[in-house]
């Protein structure tokens, strides 16, 4: 039930993160006709990051189901690797839940509202997407050697 559950959950998740996207995209070509927003690059490059993301969120999935399944397959498993497997499942969790905090909190500012305050939003959006980067990539890396041991 709580595997169903999991995918229940991913299908939702990804459904919703299709969608931002297609937001994105139309935003992007709107910004790009009109030229008249001078953020609109920045606001493209964490976007680009925020998609780059995307499809690692199922590799995260993918490699915790692998970790999980070894656990549960191995009931005689020394208590240090289990405690390790299950470090690299928190990692992977982590990574997961914080790209799924921020997407739900990115909230750009309107073409209206005081462009210096959207660029300086856009500025602390980029660094917190980028730390999400670095993030995604050192548990996808440590769960992916813990996986080949």
């Amino acid at each position: 039930m709580k595997r169903q559950l999991l995918l229940l959950s991913i299908l939702i998740v990804t459904a919703l993160a299709c969608g931002k996207s297609d937001k994105h995209n139309n935003h992007h070509e709107h910004g790009s006709a009109s030229g008249d927003n001078p953020n609109q690059a920045l606001y493209d490059q964490v976007m680009d990051v925020h998609d780059e993301l995307m499809p690692k969120m199922e590799d995260l999935y993918k490699l915790k189901k692998e970790i999980q399944d070894q656990i549960v397959q191995t009931p005689d498993m020394a208590p240090d690797k289990k405690k390790q497997l299950e470090q690299t499942i928190a990692a992977l969790d982590s990574a997961d839940q914080s790209m799924m905090d921020w997407m739900h909190k990115f909230r750009p500012l309107p073409d209206s509202v005081d462009q210096e305050k959207a660029r300086e939003y856009l500025e602390t959006e980029m660094e917190k997407v980028k730390k999400l980067k670095e993030l995604f990539s050192e548990s996808i890396e440590n769960a992916k050697e813990i996986v080949k041991k």
